[in-house]
């Protein structure tokens, strides 16, 4: 397998980690029914709660675009150290961003949302 797709199972990895902290995160501030009901009305953590909430809804957004690049030049052939460092940034930088994120510290956040949105751009170059 090679490193970008190896990045991409990592992200994946990532993704559920994301997903398992703010489950967790919303079964301490709300009620099973509140959890198991329909949801009309979004369902929003306080504190690191929410922003752990909100730091996963990022990551999902963010895990599209990086798994179809990346299957693209995979398909296409396409690895390189550009594409690999690319893989690797967007990864390293979206562990830092849930970590920044839920800790609350918003500079740094933007910053490594930044390096991991460079990330994607890198692989996107590549493919042309």
């Amino acid at each position: 397998m090679t490193v970008e797709l190896t990045m991409l199972v990592c992200a994946v990895g990532l993704w559920i980690a994301q997903l398992l902290v703010a489950i967790a995160g919303g079964m301490s501030q709300f009620s099973p029914a509140v959890l198991a009901g329909n949801r009309d009305a979004p369902v929003d953590g306080k504190g690191w709660v929410g922003r752990a909430q909100r730091a996963y809804r990022n990551m999902a957004e963010s895990l599209l675009p990086f798994a179809a690049l990346v299957l693209v030049a995979h398909a296409a052939g396409v690895s390189n150290d550009t594409t690999v460092m690319g893989a690797k940034l967007f990864v390293y930088a979206r562990t830092a961003y849930a970590v920044v994120y839920i800790a609350g510290i918003p500079w740094l956040r933007t910053v490594v949302w930044t390096a991991g949105f460079a990330g994607i751009l890198m692989i996107l170059a590549q493919l042309h």
